[in-house]
């Protein structure tokens, strides 16, 4: 069976909730004797959208990645204005939808490829749902798409086009419950949909001490993993941080590792710790080498970092503003949720007196993710989907 999967970004050196899924579950299909084919960009960071890999073909741990230049426009001035609109809760004209949707970054030859090549696919994958290559992509073949959209509660999520998607693609991948509900809000979801969750790649050791001596860390850390922007919660954590440091006396450094520049306020100087983007294979270790993981993203659709941080055995504390963070905590038992910025000092200080209870939950939360959450188990649901869908055969 032939499996197509687009994706914007593919890449070791990609960050991204969303790549990474798709980068892992390319593999293991592959690994499952399946023939996959990866369409993506040139491009490898969200930010510029430049065209930094080589255009053409290459192979990926027996994966065939074809990549194609991004067009980028001559101006931003109207994809602003129309971005705006959206912030604003205004609905947009189908032309001004359309023009939205060009007015990021545009990649013909991915399309042109795809519309000449989707009948040789069994099934096409896209993900995410915001991005040309999805909301102009799926449209090529609905009949053989499958949509994992990874939907964040924002008002990008609210526009026509995404709704059709969701509608209109053979079949929809929730990653999570709340994703799934959320979904619902938003459209008149396709008869083929179903949660199915993610895979995260299971370590096998962990070297928290080596990591801290090949990095410097001479200070017990908690950790920030991803994107340092104001949408992900990095500006918030860092005023909790600051707040326990100064009042506090907390005793830990915050170490972040990803991407995006930073600005450290002068009295954190030496306390915040930018490792920036680390190996894949080093990442493991950092996890395993903190006192505790924060995450307070609001926008998430699953958070493979806070099953990473489980599976090393480290403490979890997320935000409960994220529907999809509060869920995991609650059903796993695994982690603390906090609201505001009082909430977070008063965990971080637990963290400070050597609580055994946030050991305990982390315990229960390496058992959440080895039940739910491995790939093997992921990649049998997505199996049993594509079966269902009638892309695959059952014995395949």
């Amino acid at each position: 069976m032939r499996i197509g999967l687009v994706t914007p970004r593919y890449g070791k050196a990609v960050v991204g909730g969303s790549e990474s899924m798709m980068r892992e579950a390319a593999q293991g299909f592959a690994g499952r004797g399946y023939e996959v084919e990866v369409l993506t960009t040139c491009a490898k960071d969200h930010y510029t959208w430049a065209n930094e890999y080589e255009q053409g073909v290459e192979e990926d741990g027996g994966v065939l990645v074809r990549r194609f230049p991004v067009l980028k426009p001559s101006s931003v001035t109207e994809y602003v204005r129309l971005a705006t609109k959206i912030d604003l809760g205004e609905e947009l004209t189908p032309a001004e939808e359309l023009a939205w949707a060009d007015g990021l970054f545009r990649v013909p030859d991915l399309y042109t490829y795809l519309a000449a090549m989707a009948d040789s696919y069994s099934c096409i994958l896209f993900s995410p749902y915001l991005f040309w290559t999805t909301l102009y992509g799926a449209s090529i073949a609905p009949e053989r798409t499958v949509l994992i959209p990874c939907l964040h509660d924002e008002p990008q999520a609210r526009v026509g086009l995404v709704a059709s998607l969701l509608s209109n693609s053979k079949g929809v991948w929730f990653l999570s419950e709340p994703e799934h509900q959320l979904a619902h809000r938003l459209a008149r979801l396709s008869a083929h949909h179903r949660v199915i969750g993610s895979g995260v790649k299971v370590p096998d050791h962990y070297d928290p001490t080596g990591f801290k001596a090949r990095h410097g860390l001479t200070r017990p850390f908690i950790l920030y993993a991803g994107r340092r922007e104001k949408g992900k919660g990095w500006e918030f954590l860092l005023d909790a941080f600051a707040v326990a440091a100064a009042r506090y006396s907390f005793p830990y450094d915050l170490v972040t590792i990803g991407v995006g520049s930073i600005q450290v306020p002068e009295m954190l100087r030496g306390r915040v710790i930018d490792l920036g983007f680390l190996e894949e294979e080093e990442v493991p270790h950092a996890f395993a080498a903190a006192d505790l993981y924060v995450q307070p993203s609001p926008n998430e659709s699953f958070s493979r970092t806070i099953m990473e941080a489980w599976l090393a055995g480290t403490p979890v504390a997320a935000t409960d503003r994220s529907a999809v963070l509060t869920w995991h905590c609650e059903l796993s038992g695994g982690g603390l949720t906090f609201h505001d910025q009082s909430e977070l000092v008063q965990i971080l200080l637990l963290v400070a007196e050597g609580s055994k209870v946030l050991t305990e939950m982390a315990a229960v939360g390496r058992d959440y993710v080895l039940e739910n959450y491995t790939w093997e188990r992921i990649l049998d649901l997505m199996e049993e989907a594509l079966y269902v869908l009638g892309t695959t055969n059952k014995d395949a």
